[in-house]
C-alpha cells in the first residue's frame, strides 16, 4: 500500500478516490480552511494539519510515496479573474509550495488536479511552467482533460485537467488515462425529485426580489431537468446533466441549480451536490456547518469517481512495473 500526502485537501475528495482502490492510504493531509477540515476528519482517520502551507516545514511532513494536490484554481478559473501566478491574493503561486515539498521529499508519484482553463491560461505559459517544474525534478508527466459525465459516470458537466507524474519511467510508460464510459447514472440517482425536503430549499412567491419566482414558474416546465437563474432569465440545461457546480452554489445568483418537484421549485440540497460529485451516500456532512459552508465544500471538491478511475490506472501501472522488475531480477539471477 502506498502512502499519500494530501495538500489543499478540502473535504478529501481526491483522497477518497485513491483510497477506494485499496492500494493507497492518506497518512498526512493539509488544508488551511477549518470548515472543510471538519468534514475531512469526519470521514478519515487523519488529523488534518490546518495551517497555511507556506508555514509548514518539509521536515514536519512524514515521508510519503504519492503527493495529492488539487491546488487553488481561482487564479486560473474562467469564473474568476484569471490572474494566474500574478493573482493578487497569492493563490497562483501556491503551486510553488508544492514544488518546495516534492523537491525534498521526492515522492514516486505526483497527482495534480485543476480547472480546464489552466491549460490555456497566459497562452499556455502557466501550464508549461508547471510541467517544466516537474520535469526539472526528473518526473515523467502525462496529463488529460476529463469530463465527469464522460469519465466518472456522473451526470455533471465538469471538465478538469489531471496531471500524473512518475519518477519511474516504466510506470510512466505503462500508465494511460481511463477510457470514456457510458453515462448510466441518472439525475434521479443523485437528486430526490419525489420527496419533500426542508422548506428553506424552496423558492416561493415574494421570497426573492423582483419577479424571479414568477419567471421560474413560467419557464420550468420539465420535472426531469436542471435549471438555472441567469440574472435576467431562466436557462434549462438541455444536456440532461447538472451544470458545473461552483463554490458559491449556496449564495444565490446565476450558479444555483434548480429543479421542479411535486412540492414546488427548489434548489439542490448540499447532500445532493455532494452526490453530484460522486461522493457515496454514506459520506458524512457535519451537522454543525451551515448550508453555505457545505455548498462551498461541494463546489470546491472533485468528482470522486473520476479520481478513482485514474487512481486505478496508476495502481495498475505501478504493479505492472513492479512485477516486471521482479521478473527481470529472476532472469538475471
Amino acid at each position: 500500500m502506498l502512502r499519500c500526502a494530501s495538500f489543499f485537501a478540502g473535504v478529501g475528495g481526491i483522497d477518497l478516490g485513491f483510497e477506494k482502490t485499496g492500494f493507497f492510504k492518506t497518512i498526512y493531509a493539509n488544508e488551511i480552511d477549518c470548515y472543510p477540515v471538519q468534514t475531512f476528519e469526519k470521514n478519515f482517520n487523519v488529523k488534518v494539519d490546518c495551517r497555511d502551507i507556506r508555514d509548514i516545514q518539509v521536515s514536519e511532513i512524514p515521508d510519503f510515496d504519492v503527493m495529492l494536490a488539487g491546488f487553488p484554481c481561482q487564479a486560473f478559473s474562467i469564473a474568476g479573474r484569471r490572474q494566474g501566478f500574478e493573482d493578487d491574493k497569492g493563490r497562483g503561486t501556491l503551486f510553488f509550495e508544492l514544488v518546495r515539498i516534492f523537491k525534498e521529499k521526492k515522492p514516486s508519484i505526483i497527482f495534480l488536479e485543476n480547472v480546464k482553463n489552466l491549460v490555456a491560461h497566459d497562452n499556455g505559459n502557466t501550464f508549461m511552467t508547471i510541467i517544466e517544474e516537474l520535469k526539472k525534478e526528473n518526473y515523467f508527466v502525462k496529463y488529460a482533460i476529463l469530463n465527469a459525465m464522460e469519465y466518472g459516470n456522473i451526470p455533471q458537466n465538469r471538465e478538469r485537467i489531471y496531471i500524473v507524474a512518475f519518477k519511474n519511467i516504466e510506470q510512466y510508460k505503462n500508465f494511460e488515462f481511463p477510457f470514456p464510459v457510458i453515462l448510466s447514472t441518472k439525475l434521479t440517482d443523485i437528486i430526490d425529485f419525489k420527496n419533500k425536503v426542508e422548506e428553506k430549499y424552496y423558492y416561493t412567491e415574494g421570497k426573492y426580489k423582483g419577479d424571479i419566482y414568477e419567471q421560474l414558474v413560467k419557464a420550468m416546465d420539465d420535472s426531469n431537468a436542471i435549471y438555472q437563474w441567469r440574472r435576467k432569465y431562466v436557462r434549462k440545461n438541455k444536456s440532461g446533466v447538472v451544470p458545473t457546480l461552483t463554490a458559491n452554489q449556496g449564495e444565490g445568483g446565476h450558479n444555483v441549480c434548480l429543479i421542479k418537484t411535486p412540492f414546488g421549485i427548489r434548489k439542490m440540497t448540499p447532500k445532493e451536490c455532494f452526490n453530484t460529485q460522486g461522493f457515496s451516500k454514506d459520506f458524512i456532512l457535519p451537522k454543525n456547518l451551515s448550508d453555505a459552508k457545505l455548498y462551498k465544500q461541494a463546489g470546491n471538491s472533485v468528482c470522486v469517481t473520476v479520481i478513482e478511475r485514474i487512481a486505478t490506472k496508476i495502481k495498475e501501472s505501478y504493479e505492472y512495473s513492479e512485477n516486471f522488475s521482479k521478473k527481470q531480477l529472476l532472469v538475471c539471477s
